[in-house]
């Protein structure tokens, strides 16, 4: 049984079609702001142009690119040079292998990104005592090393998308992926990365705060309603746009209907509880 979404009394709850319309041109005409004198930076524009694919052509991705994706992971910065990830790389045909459907959205390769403790305790226990800070860490590196890759991917044509829900293929899944992929304590599924060829356009802009909504100087300052409501209601028109048949709200529910036993899972995986909640002996 899933609840329904909680907004708060002063957020919109209903769009009519003047709201909808209003919208989606906001969203078409959302744009990345960058200074007029670094208007041609090549790799600027790169990271700002990124957008995540959900659609992808039937063409593979040369072996030469897909290193050259890989070494940008393995080259990403993390604490004290940790290294706290590892990559399960797939193609189409070792993934319906593993998990007997395609790669979604007809990726041509995938990557399910991991934190990993269980590798560097092998020779030294830096955080034996502190698991949240542990897990905290492995977590920072590996998404910094996915984020690498993807800005890599886009570096050289390839799109990509992050995953988190889709197919059971992110951290939502751990406790399914753990079992799949015969993964040791200490590993702990975050993301899966799907990488190819956009089929048609790039999707527009998804709609973003502004600057002075997400950044602070001195204290921290409470958010503007009045934006928060009108990003909620972008989000709203934007994903119904692009999911006639379902709705942002229904999205929010799907993953609400699964962080209950991602819950219990990753307690299991990272504090090493017990079923109960408990301490394991």
């Amino acid at each position: 049984m899933t609840m329904p979404l909680s907004l708060h009394q002063d957020m919109p709850k209903k769009l009519g079609p003047l709201g909808f319309a209003r919208c989606l041109l906001s969203i078409l005409a959302g744009k990345p702001r960058v200074p007029q004198s670094l208007a041609d930076n090549p790799l600027l524009n790169t990271i700002l142009k990124r957008r995540s694919v959900r659609s992808f052509a039937d063409r593979e991705i040369p072996d030469d690119a897909f290193l050259a994706i890989l070494e940008a992971g393995r080259l990403a910065p993390s604490t004290v040079n940790l290294q706290t990830w590892t990559f399960a790389l797939f193609t189409p045909d070792s993934w319906r292998e593993t998990f007997g459907n395609p790669i979604p959205f007809k990726g041509r390769r995938a990557v399910i990104v991991m934190g990993d403790t269980h590798r560097g305790r092998l020779i030294a226990d830096v955080f034996p005592t502190v698991p949240l800070v542990e897990y905290t860490i492995a977590v920072m590196n590996a998404s910094l090393a996915a984020m690498s890759m993807t800005i890599a991917a886009e570096a050289l044509g390839v799109s990509s998308v992050m995953l988190s829900e889709t197919g059971q293929s992110g951290f939502l899944a751990a406790g399914h992926l753990k079992e799949e992929l015969g993964l040791p304590d200490g590993v702990f599924p975050l993301m899966t990365v799907v990488f190819g060829y956009a089929r048609g356009p790039y999707p527009p802009m998804p709609p973003r705060l502004p600057l002075d909504q997400i950044c602070f100087q001195g204290s921290y300052q409470e958010p503007d309603r009045e934006i928060m409501a009108d990003w909620l209601a972008q989000m709203t028109a934007g994903y119904k746009a692009s999911h006639p048949f379902s709705s942002f709200e229904a999205q929010l529910h799907a993953y609400r209907s699964k962080v209950g036993k991602a819950e219990v899972d990753l307690r299991k995986m990272v504090f090493h509880e017990s079923q109960t909640g408990g301490l394991g002996g």
